[in-house]
């Protein structure tokens, strides 16, 4: 494989490295400054270790022309167009000095999909974002993947919708910019995704085949996906985030609540320590109760002085610190040294061949 890591911020992101979880704030701010601070501090609280948002102005996403999602005309009962429903979706710009000061001070990591095409990338890049992660509808666009490419840092990718060919030509288009800094995010484009389109199989294909680092953007109705993505070895773990699923908008439905979200990430952080070493050995606190545990060869009754151990006269049973069981045949046929009392431990003192 390519790089074992990247960096975003100070945190190492890559295999065998903590997994790192981002609370995709997304739209879920309703166009709010106030709602958009309360996501940060919510989300820090939940100890999440970035928050992302969508930078994007409406008429450089969409034409007037498009319609809305099936999802999105559902979650929000209505139906305006996909221009007239981003319209108040977005983020302002003089929003972010002061959400990215809140995010430093709650110790959490800000960064933004630059969904508006190169002008979003040129106004985060202004900003000093720390990584670029962009939404599955933009996997084909490889002109804007180059052009974001080329400032060098963390391009995290995620793929709904896509083959894995187009998943080569978005990692090709990043690479030939210069750029290897690369996290692929397997993703089921479906608000919430069904278990049976989940297919996290497919994040070994993309490390098999891609080699690159691989993480996942759930789209599930719970955290069972994730934890089992990040078991698998994603290093980043994206779920969408609200502060209340009732709220209007067309993300909040399938986005988790701090509550359930902390609980999630609480299990991820451990999923790590969980996985351990790849040595089969006692673990520390394991050392302590092997010779409790563990069992020894004992005389089953009393055994006089040249008499031939047998099957009739032997047992097995705790503590572990005589002989083991594994030299138990070995033992069978052999002549007792000295009378063994019943219940006690045989050494290699009592017996001979």
């Amino acid at each position: 494989m390519g790089r074992n890591f990247i960096k975003i911020g100070k945190r190492k992101v890559g295999f065998n490295k903590p997994v790192f979880i981002i609370a995709e704030a997304g739209v879920n701010h309703n166009g709010s400054f106030k709602l958009a601070k309360k996501l940060i501090d919510a989300a820090a609280k939940a100890g999440a270790d970035a928050i992302k948002f969508q930078t994007f102005r409406a008429e450089q996403v969409v034409t007037a022309s498009g319609k809305m999602a099936e999802y999105q005309r559902r979650n929000l009962g209505a139906g305006k167009s996909q221009l007239a429903m981003l319209k108040g979706l977005e983020l302002k710009e003089r929003y972010y000095p002061e959400l990215i000061k809140r995010a430093k001070a709650k110790k959490i990591i800000f960064f933004s999909t630059p969904h508006g095409g190169p002008v979003s990338v040129d106004l985060l890049q202004s900003f000093g974002t720390p990584a670029f992660k962009f939404g599955s509808g933009d996997l084909t666009n490889l002109p804007l993947l180059q052009y974001a490419a080329k400032f060098k840092k963390p391009m995290i990718i995620s793929t709904g919708m896509a083959t894995l060919t187009e998943v080569e030509d978005a990692v090709s288009a990043i690479k030939k910019a210069g750029n290897n800094k690369i996290v692929v995010l397997h993703c089921t484009t479906s608000y919430p995704c069904p278990p049976d389109e989940v297919n996290l199989r497919s994040m070994r294909t993309i490390v098999k085949k891609i080699r690159t680092l691989v993480g996942y953007s759930d789209h599930t109705a719970n955290a069972q996906a994730s934890l089992m993505a990040a078991t698998l070895g994603a290093c980043i773990i994206e779920k969408h985030f609200t502060l209340d699923r009732a709220l209007p908008g067309p993300d909040q439905k399938a986005s988790m609540e701090p509550a359930e979200f902390k609980q999630m990430v609480e299990q991820l952080k451990n999923i790590n320590s969980i996985l351990g070493s790849s040595v089969k050995k006692p673990s520390r606190n394991e050392l302590r109760y092997l010779p409790i545990v563990r069992k020894s060869i004992v005389a089953a009754r009393n055994i006089l002085k040249g008499e031939r151990l047998t099957e009739k006269n032997l047992t097995v049973k705790r503590p572990g610190t005589g002989l083991e069981p594994k030299y138990y045949f070995k033992v069978l046929g052999s002549k007792a040294v000295k009378n063994i009392k019943a219940d006690v431990l045989i050494s290699k003192n009592d017996f001979q061949k």
